[in-house]
């Protein structure tokens, strides 16, 4: 997976926008809320994102998979290296990271970037 074809991914849903936090790492938000954070600053490129927390355990034993640091406690996951998952994978596993992040949104602003009619 190219980081390219996250941010086509990213786009696609509704309210994104993305910017540089911290110097070097690529962050995808909803209403100024992450829910995917690229690392450019190391090769290979990991990425975090949230997680259910029943997948929680499950993805931090995957090889490559550890807690997200500053983020574990909400359930967050970091790869070491986009090429762990396939894209279809990341797909699923981006929507769902928005899904979660958008869902705790206040209805107001989830009304505001077309989640609620």
């Amino acid at each position: 997976m190219m980081i390219e074809n996250l941010q086509e991914l990213c786009k696609q849903l509704p309210g994104v926008t993305e910017s540089i936090k911290w110097g070097h790492d690529l962050c995808f938000c909803v209403a100024e809320k992450m829910f995917l954070v690229v690392g450019l600053d190391k090769t290979p490129t990991s990425a975090s994102f949230k997680v259910d927390k029943e997948e929680f355990e499950e993805m931090c034993n995957r090889p490559g998979f550890i807690p997200a640091p500053y983020m574990a406690r909400y359930k967050w996951v970091m790869v070491d290296d986009l090429n762990r998952m396939q894209a279809q994978e990341w797909e699923q596993r981006v929507r769902k990271s928005y899904d979660l992040i958008a869902g705790k949104l206040p209805k107001k602003v989830r009304k505001e970037i077309g989640l609620e009619v």
